[in-house]
């Protein structure tokens, strides 16, 4: 039986549910984040009820996994840059001082490896920048055979979370980091970012069928088995690495070339600031 609730907003006029929760199946919380509009751009309420949400499931014994997808027709185009952030805090606290956004909001994906339970990333459409950051912070990822993995964002910064080296290997994550091009679901799969991809009529039910199976084994049994793995990447160094490279990206906001590029989304407008920056590619995001 399915049982839906949200989350909303924290600002009281704003009375848009951010995230929609249900229990498509019995053990499985799923979250779906809910501003399709801005293809589920990662503002400052969202993040925060995303987290949220997780907490909550973490803390429910009826529950043994969860999922998190995206309403419309994307995962998430990355972090809102269109002023989406005006009027909110940040969701939790972060030190402040040099590279606190990066330490921000990797500290918050990566809380996800420090939850009992494994979260799934349903992802299809646009994964992209800080979306492709969400979805690497949770312990499995199944992407339907379109979807579009990338952080574009290079183009004119420094990414906030570096996973690419340890999820893609050196040579694709330098051509990523360089280029700024993005990698299809098979692509992401085949490389090693993704656990499987399916086309995306069928993204729904294989998910929901993985997490049938998750939910048939002891939860204390999955716990201990989630922590297995992640703190075998711990001791190897994962997290450290990423912790450090968000000083690299504190030193990137100050490069004349984000500087340029925010004079322009200031002067023209963010939408053209994006066309210019990815123009030469071909690639612009405009649906």
């Amino acid at each position: 039986m399915t049982t839906t609730s949200s989350f909303t907003a924290d600002d009281p006029a704003d009375d848009q549910s951010v995230v929609i929760i249900d229990e498509p199946a019995p053990r499985v919380r799923r979250i779906t984040m809910n501003r399709p509009e801005k293809r589920n751009a990662l503002n400052h309420p969202l993040r925060g009820a995303i987290l949220q949400a997780l907490r909550e499931a973490d803390q429910d014994s009826d529950v043994s996994t969860m999922i998190i997808r995206g309403a419309g027709p994307s995962f998430s185009a990355g972090y809102d840059l269109g002023g989406g952030n005006e009027g909110h805090e940040m969701p939790f606290y972060t030190a402040g001082g040099e590279a606190q956004w990066p330490r921000h909001v990797t500290e918050g994906w990566m809380s996800i490896w420090d939850l009992a339970k494994p979260v799934i990333a349903q992802v299809h459409g646009y994964c992209l920048a800080g979306g492709s950051e969400l979805a690497t912070g949770c312990d499995l990822i199944y992407v339907a055979e379109d979807a579009q993995m990338g952080y574009p964002a290079v183009r004119f910064g420094v990414p906030d979370m570096h996973f690419h080296p340890w999820l893609l290997g050196m040579r694709r994550a330098m051509e990523m980091m360089v280029t700024g091009d993005s990698i299809s679901g098979i692509e992401a799969v085949e490389e090693g970012w993704a656990n499987r991809a399916f086309p995306a009529e069928r993204l729904d039910e294989e998910v929901l069928s993985v997490a049938r199976r998750i939910a048939t084994i002891p939860p204390d049994l999955v716990q201990l088995n989630k922590r297995v793995v992640h703190r075998q990447m711990d001791h190897m160094g994962m997290r450290a690495g990423i912790r450090a490279g968000t000083e690299i990206c504190g030193l990137g906001i100050h490069s004349p070339a984000m500087a340029e590029f925010l004079s322009k989304a200031e002067a023209e407008g963010l939408t053209s600031a994006l066309e210019d920056r990815d123009q030469p590619f071909g690639d612009y995001r405009t649906t």
